[in-house]
């Protein structure tokens, strides 16, 4: 045998009881557990509530109060059950998003007062009953077309709303085909709250949420059109709004069709993205406040013959910054609330949402008083407030997918993109809007929308996909150009259907009835020949005759 096979074999002889030894210290793999066993009906029998002695004396700790013997029991004769136990973990988790929803719905419908007084406040004395009554009663008109037909057109085919338990009854959609693919037009059940089975618990839920971010669309009009929109037009046209116009684009966007379904049809992201409605609740409002405000014209004085603006100041600050600190309260309701839960499908982001909601909006105001002191040397209080708004419709559509860097830097382009705005519909375009209505609602609504195809980071997980696509809706700064691609396409959308819609529908309007009031009732002020009643009694001049004591 030569010295390498002998070197060969001695290291084979090593290595092999090298193993052998290690098989030996190694210890034999455990026996697989058994199955735990299953729990049966007799196992929760077994568990014994409070006596009705112990509670009689009280609960300070609450460890007697919701035990076994709060769960609700099918059937008295058998007693609790497995099943009874299972199902009522499961109202739990739907009455917690039940009560969630309604109550940021609640807080949604609260900011009618923010709205009412921030563009009360904005215009003159002589206006405030009349601008009061158009945001008390475009509540109601915009409630009754809701409820006829416009909540059947957004969400009568939206297929179902997992954490409020399904709403089943919401699963017929009008579907086209175009390229090869589904386009959802809009919904088919809803009527009156009955049609198509949609008395139902759930749906009335969806209702109540769904109809006041409507109301809100529809009362950033009146701000626009304040100080000469005549109440009969007025009236006709937040109806008309509130029945199609609106419904329509929220279909598309959160209703089931087409613009959510491009990432499922043509592989744009996750589809058009809109968390809260900064497009189909703000830039609606917006682009529609900016149609009307066109076709009505400007007030009586407000431009001098050679075009340049003159500055229209408004009654009372005092209630024009009160309203922002009750929208920017109700915004809590507006952006956490769009989760429509607080239970399930990442529903937990309601905390990160609502911080982003207050920061965004924080940073709009800082964003406007700072641009406002270095231009006119001097912080306006008016401008601020509507930054505070700004940065608060921006982050409205991405808040449940940026994180708190991006939230501040979103606010703080929309408080100085907010001024810019207002100057430039004021000086270039000579559009006369005396609240900012369309610059804080129309184009940064629009921005709120491009800013989710921007800064969406990927960490939201909502129950693992966005309109019907696997994955976290991801913007163009994390590695997804194409959900920018979705987010513009909505873009285009609001810009060439709703306000193109718009400005044909209210110029229908002023053919039959009129948009505007005549120049003497503007004058004069619309509280009297439109209202009947002074907003401010006290404010009235009297004439006295010559030589009365």
């Amino acid at each position: 045998m030569t010295a390498v096979k002998r070197v060969i074999l001695l290291i084979s002889t090593l290595a092999m009881g090298a193993t052998m030894a290690l098989a030996q210290a190694q210890p034999a793999a455990p026996a697989p557990a058994a199955a735990p066993a299953p729990i049966t009906d007799a196992d929760i029998k077994g568990i014994a509530a409070p006596g009705a002695d112990a509670r009689l004396k009280g609960d300070p700790d609450g460890g007697l109060t919701g035990t076994v013997g709060d769960v609700a029991v099918s059937d008295s004769k058998k007693g609790l059950t497995v099943a009874d136990v299972v199902n009522q973990v499961g109202q739990n988790k739907v009455a917690i998003n039940f009560t969630w929803t309604l109550i940021t719905g609640f807080l949604v419908m609260f900011m009618q007062a923010g709205f009412a007084i921030v563009e009360t406040g904005l215009c003159r004395a002589k206006n405030a009953n009349h601008t009061m009554m158009m945001n008390f009663m475009v509540y109601g008109v915009g409630m009754l077309a809701y409820w006829l037909i416009g909540f059947a057109i957004q969400m009568g085919g939206v297929g179902g709303v997992a954490n409020l338990g399904g709403a089943a009854p919401l699963n017929t959609e009008h579907v086209i085909t175009l390229f090869g693919k589904p386009f959802g037009i809009f919904g088919q059940h809803g009527l009156f709250l009955t049609q198509g089975g949609t008395y139902d618990v759930g749906v009335m839920v969806v209702f109540l949420f769904q109809m006041v971010f409507m109301d809100t669309a529809l009362t950033i009009v009146t701000g626009s059109a304040a100080e000469r929109w005549k109440y009969a037009a007025f009236l006709v046209s937040s109806f008309v709004m509130g029945a199609f116009t609106y419904p329509l684009f929220a279909n598309w966007a959160w209703g089931g069709g087409w613009l959510a379904n491009l990432g499922t049809n043509f592989g744009l992201g996750k589809g058009y993205c809109d968390f809260a409605g900064s497009g189909v609740v703000h830039a609606v409002g917006g682009l529609t406040a900016l149609a009307l405000s066109m076709i009505v014209g400007p007030r009586l004085g407000k431009f001098t013959r050679d075009g340049k603006p003159n500055a229209i100041i408004g009654h009372d600050i005092v209630i024009v910054l009160t309203g922002c600190f009750i929208l920017a309260f109700g915004w809590f309701g507006f952006n956490p609330g769009s989760t429509l839960g607080a239970s399930g499908n990442g529903s937990l982001r309601i905390g990160s949402i609502a911080v982003n909601t207050m920061l965004a909006g924080m940073a709009g105001g800082f964003g406007a008083m700072f641009y406002m002191w270095m231009r006119y040397g001097k912080p306006d209080a008016s401008m601020s407030g509507n930054g505070l708004l700004a940065g608060l419709v921006a982050i409205t559509a991405p808040s449940g997918f940026v994180n708190p860097v991006c939230s501040v830097i979103i606010g703080l382009i929309a408080g100085v993109l907010v001024c810019l705005s207002v100057e430039f519909i004021d000086r270039k375009m000579k559009v006369d809007d005396p609240v900012g209505a369309i610059s804080v609602h129309g184009v940064n609504g629009i921005w709120g929308v491009i800013s989710v195809g921007l800064f969406a980071d990927g960490k939201s997980n909502y129950g693992g996909s966005w309109n019907g696509v696997n994955g976290s809706v991801t913007g163009l700064f994390y590695g997804d150009a194409g959900q920018l691609v979705a987010q513009l396409i909505g873009v285009v959308t609001l810009i060439g259907f709703v306000f193109v819609l718009s400005y044909v529908i209210n110029l229908a309007i002023d053919a039959v009835i009129g948009q505007r009031v005549g120049a003497k009732a503007e004058l004069e002020g619309l509280d009297l020949p439109e209202m009947g009643q002074l907003g401010y009694p006290e404010f009235e001049l009297k004439a006295r005759a010559v030589g009365a004591q």
